[in-house]
């Protein structure tokens, strides 16, 4: 969930078990002040996503260069892909999954390295999470799907719609700028990133050190602190690996010029928090207007993670996105 740029908050958990899709349900339920019963988790493997019953979920695991990349799939439709952030997993979107599974097939995944995703050869590396990716959508046999990307997801996400863009029906790119080298933007647009960069400096280290997660941020450990609780813990869920590593080599991997977002050729929607400290906003605004036809969502209230801090405003902005861009696919699932 949190942002190559930010700071995670450390454990030292060592091995933890892994957590049931159950549990989590229900602590997240409990987090949100509401309760959502799960599914009975009744595996329909096989069966293409559009044919399987709405709320059975299907999971597994997806060989893909040297890891074993772990997945859930939710709901029947249309597919949704939804590429979490560095302090997430597939748990991240438990917001997410309810809402969209009445109309698609949600398939959530945690990235390699994050549990209970496996390397087994070699370290994390980001250059990888775009294969990681497509070894995904053709084992679940998906031919068009909808991309939402957070934060570290962005890294996924836009590689892969600019790599196969006829395989992308819609791209949301949730306070991220992927793979783009922000200081490549023309020179007004980067000054506005730099002076956003300026007065926001320090803030996250003063946040970690109050033991609030930067990317969860200030207004949600003081409004929502059972939910900030939820945060940093699927975080330690994946402690086994060294994230301040792979927070380098993501920084390092942001070499693409801010030009190549003009040959998008999908529909795309930023989606930023006004109080996002990790991700500038204007360097959300200033690479949706380089994206031809880009639309951009600022929501008030909410920091780096819109989607779980805000997840009834983020879903509805993302649901009218899809349905703007429904295409036949879409059009045949209602």
């Amino acid at each position: 969930m949190s942002s190559p740029g930010g700071h995670a908050v450390g454990y030292n958990a060592g091995h933890l078990p892994m957590i049931t899709r159950r549990d989590f349900t229900k602590l997240a339920s409990f987090a949100a002040g509401s309760m959502w019963v799960s599914s009975s988790g009744e595996s329909q493997e096989g069966q293409p996503p559009e044919a399987r019953n709405a709320m059975a979920v299907t999971s597994g695991f997806v060989q893909s260069a040297g890891a074993e990349i772990y997945y859930e799939c939710t709901g029947a439709g249309p597919a949704i892909v939804f590429a979490h952030g560095l302090g997430g997993s597939h748990l991240s979107w438990w917001q997410q999954v309810p809402h969209f599974s009445r109309r698609y097939a949600c398939v959530t995944f945690a990235h390699r390295g994050f549990s209970p995703s496996r390397v087994t050869s070699g370290a994390v590396d980001p250059a990888l999470f775009e294969g990681d990716l497509l070894a995904l959508v053709d084992h679940l046999k998906l031919e068009e799907v909808r991309l939402v990307a957070q934060s570290m997801g962005g890294w996924t996400c836009l590689s892969f719609a600019l790599r196969h863009p006829k395989r992308v029906r819609a791209l949301v790119m949730a306070a991220t700028g992927g793979t783009v080298d922000v200081n490549t933007l023309d020179a007004a647009e980067r000054k506005g990133v730099e002076s956003w960069v300026a007065a926001h400096k320090g803030i996250q280290a003063e946040l970690t050190k109050r033991a609030i997660h930067p990317a969860a941020g200030e207004r949600m450990a003081r409004e929502q602190p059972a939910l900030e609780f939820l945060y940093r813990e699927i975080d330690r869920l994946s402690s086994g690996f060294d994230k301040e590593a792979l927070r380098a080599k993501l920084l390092a991997a942001r070499t693409r010029p801010a030009a190549d977002l003009k040959h998008l050729t999908v529909p795309v929607l930023f989606i930023s928090g006004t109080e996002d400290v990790v991700f500038p906003p204007p360097a959300a605004a200033a690479l949706a207007k380089l994206v031809p036809g880009a639309q951009l969502e600022s929501v008030p209230e909410a920091g780096h993670s819109v989607y779980f801090q805000r997840p009834e405003v983020f879903n509805r902005v993302v649901s009218n996105f899809f349905e703007m861009h429904q295409g036949p696919a879409a059009g045949s699932a209602s």
